[in-house]
């Protein structure tokens, strides 16, 4: 089965419709950062709001928690519970979640990962430490039911499997994993390749050595979550020149 090549072109996404409400765009719940790495839960959830995700609940550790809720204006960050139920509780009304981006590898926090991969019911993207966390645990994702998605560079790829640095050949080394475990495996670099459970290979043609800094991956995990739209903050920004409009009309 060759593998499909992703162009722009290819990639025209329907018209929303224009009586939707920001309920009918999906509840999406985001475990991310710690200390040090408090951006990449902020970029995650912009990805997130930038491709139109209607509502964003963000759990970040409590220590870092003053942080992210000074840089978040549209998503809505919490502090996560001691207790992994409660964050259960919480994962059961949103409709899907990322997990991973900035967590860190403490023992807690890969025990908390591998609980909620386990637990949570809904399509669930898996991205940084929650790829790490799956390293040597990999039963864990073959238990889920619901689609799952990973997001791994070829380093974490190799962490995950064994395998050796350079992947030698990315395509099959995709397709084998997703087919193996159920899962839809996004293979990070250039020439990105995602891999469908069934076999069905794409290689995104796009891109440039500019996202080669840190934080677009994050990005780039939480575009995964929503659909398409302006944020509550485009609307602020707009204003001035919409009055000034308005003004003018008059």
């Amino acid at each position: 089965m060759k593998a499909r090549i992703i162009k722009p072109q290819n990639c025209l996404l329907p018209r929303r419709d224009r009586a939707g409400h920001k309920g009918d765009y999906g509840r999406l719940l985001l475990v991310a950062g710690s200390l040090g790495y408090t951006g990449a839960p902020v970029l995650a959830a912009q990805g997130a709001l930038r491709t139109g995700a209607g509502l964003v609940f963000l759990g970040v550790p409590e220590n870092v928690y003053p942080i992210v809720a000074v840089k978040c204006t549209c998503a809505m960050p919490f502090p996560l519970p001691e207790d992994c139920a409660a964050l259960e509780k919480k994962a059961e009304s949103c409709d899907a979640a990322l997990i991973g981006p900035g967590l860190g590898q403490e023992e807690e926090t890969r025990r908390m990962l591998l609980r909620f991969i386990s637990r949570f019911a809904g399509p669930l993207v898996v991205d940084a430490d929650g790829i790490n966390a799956l390293a040597g645990h990999i039963d864990i994702l073959d238990g889920r039911q619901a689609p799952t998605v990973l997001t791994p560079h070829e380093g974490e790829f190799a962490r995950l499997t064994g395998c050796a640095l350079p992947v030698e050949d990315r395509k099959e080394a995709a397709r084998a994993f997703a087919q193996a475990h159920r899962c839809v495996l996004v293979l990070k670099g250039s020439g990105t390749v995602t891999a469908l459970p069934g076999g069905e290979l794409f290689v995104n043609a796009t891109g440039n050595p500019g996202m080669a800094s840190g934080g677009s991956g994050d990005v780039l995990a939480g575009m995964r979550l929503g659909e398409y739209a302006m944020t509550a903050q485009d609307l602020l920004d707009a204003l001035p020149q919409a009055v000034k409009e308005a003004e003018v009309s008059q």
